[in-house]
């Protein structure tokens, strides 16, 4: 989870709406399946399914991808952090439930 800052709905919306070819190629390679991002107001929650063996180092690697610092610098200009957590950086949520 991490805020969004409410002026920049429509922008963040609209860059993900059109996500950098080199963004989804660096997701993909690193295993990251049935990714998803949803907005309520303005906290973004994320959810994704990792296919691997290196969780850590297949994120690691994201960050490698100058396209993919590029696009988190620009996301980070529009985002906020929420209590507990860092800035510029998403809060990791519990899991309450689970069912598959």
């Amino acid at each position: 989870m991490i805020g969004l800052r409410e002026s920049a709905i429509e922008e963040y919306e609209r860059y993900h709406r059109e996500v950098w070819p080199e963004v989804l190629a660096a997701i993909s390679r690193a295993g990251i399946r049935n990714y998803s991002i949803y907005r309520f107001e303005t906290l973004l929650f994320s959810y994704w399914e990792y296919e691997g063996d290196d969780y850590e180092g297949d994120l690691a690697a994201i960050d490698l991808v100058p396209e993919c610092v590029q696009w988190n610098e620009l996301m980070a200009t529009l985002q906020e952090a929420v209590e507990g957590a860092e800035p510029r950086k998403w809060l990791a949520l519990p899991e309450v439930f689970h069912l598959d």
